[in-house]
């Protein structure tokens, strides 16, 4: 399943949120809110790794299970772009 790294962002900024009126009512302390924005931070830090992570294995999937198809494509394209070559010189 692909991370949901939009909603991850969206959590995040509502977790900060949250902090800072926490601590202007004095709930928390500043060591307190450090501690906590850095627990944060690694927690979207991940989710940032695991959909970049996601990403290039579905890269790497898609161009190893169809390199036929982009094998074809890439012969068709330098045949053509070979043809227009010679075309154009004539």
């Amino acid at each position: 399943m692909f991370p949901n790294l939009f909603e991850a962002t969206k959590e995040y900024w509502s977790n900060l949120d949250r902090l800072e009126a926490a601590y202007k009512q004095g709930d928390l302390s500043l060591d307190e809110v450090d501690a906590k924005v850095a627990e944060l931070m690694a927690g979207l830090a991940q989710e940032r790794r695991d959909a970049l992570t996601y990403l290039g294995r579905s890269l790497w999937y898609g161009l190893t299970a169809r390199r036929e198809i982009l094998l074809g494509v890439g012969f068709v394209a330098i045949v053509a772009y070979s043809w227009m070559l010679t075309s154009l010189s004539s």
